[in-house]
């Protein structure tokens, strides 16, 4: 019954996951006034919603270009699920940031299989996947998913290789002189960002530590899940299914090394999870495993949702 509703795409579809998200968004910020004694900045919350909508609309323009998924709306519904889980994400605007920056880099290196364009390809992800690296540091970790993409697609030429190092000097000289223009501190900023934290010491509730530990269950699940059943996948889409793994793995590391370490930071794995726990379902073909894969999902996230409010 649940899989009906998203096992394809619609107006109705989209409208009652947006509603979704912006229910949830002024729910947890209503809750989070309610605490700190502080009015919402509403300039800050519209740019907020912006860049949630957009992030959304990329994630899906991702999977659809791409064939990652069939015509469902499966993805963005996990996306939204998982953002449920740690609703301190959306009062991380620079989080925010850095993940809009590495899908607009994911969105590059996916379409890199048709090998049209390859040098712009590399280029563009190596750029914003260092632009997102100046929100948050450890993002920078993600062009290590560009050397992969490299070796899958168009490993025989040097020039491609090289191209990271450009990117990464042309993004450096740019904010460098933005820095030293309008301020100096942007420098420091970056500097202190730098550092590592391995302890998950940041807790302030039960209900975190829960939340965490869910995600982490299912995100086992679907890893082993995609990585044991990649071979049966179609060819053709092996290499972008691989890359998702490891841009799991990536963000999975970049949350470990974080320094001022949340959940929130989880905000780098919930898509590439979402395209492997889409495929989970999709693959299925027992409808009753797909049923209760969705209600747990949703419960869970949900109740994980109230419970941190």
């Amino acid at each position: 019954m649940i899989t009906s509703i998203f096992k394809k795409s619609s107006i109705l579809n989209y409208a009652l996951i947006i509603i979704l998200l912006l229910a949830s968004f002024f729910l947890f910020q209503i809750g989070a006034s309610s605490q700190n004694s502080d009015t919402p900045n509403l300039s800050d919350n519209v740019l907020l919603i912006i860049l949630l909508l957009t992030s959304f609309f990329l994630v899906n323009f991702i999977v659809k270009k791409n064939g990652l998924t069939k015509n469902s709306s499966y993805t963005i519904l996990f996306f939204l699920l998982f953002l449920l889980n740690f609703p301190v994400v959306l009062s991380h605007s620079n989080l925010l940031f850095a993940n809009f920056f590495l899908l607009l880099s994911m969105r590059r290196l996916i379409s890199l299989q048709t090998l049209k364009a390859p040098k712009e390809k590399i280029f563009d992800a190596s750029m914003w996947i260092f632009i997102a690296s100046l929100f948050h540091f450890w993002c920078i970790l993600f062009i290590v998913l560009v050397y992969i993409s490299i070796i899958f697609h168009v490993s025989r030429d040097y020039r491609n290789w090289l191209l990271p190092f450009v990117a990464f000097v042309t993004t450096a000289v740019v904010f460098l002189g933005a820095a030293l223009y309008f301020d100096k501190t942007w420098i420091d900023h970056i500097l202190s960002q730098t550092q590592t934290h391995f302890e998950l010491d940041y807790f302030t509730s039960h209900y975190q530590n829960a939340a965490l530990s869910f995600y982490v269950v299912i995100a086992l699940y679907f890893l082993f899940s995609m990585v044991i059943s990649l071979t049966n996948r179609p060819l053709i889409l092996q290499a972008s299914y691989k890359k998702m793994i490891f841009g799991f793995l990536i963000g999975s590391v970049v949350f470990i090394l974080s320094p001022d370490k949340n959940n929130a930071m989880l905000l780098f794995t919930f898509f590439p999870l979402a395209v492997m726990t889409t495929n989970n379902i999709e693959y299925s073909q027992n409808q009753m495993y797909q049923e209760i894969v969705l209600l747990l999902l949703i419960t869970g996230s949900f109740f994980a949702f109230f419970a941190q409010l």
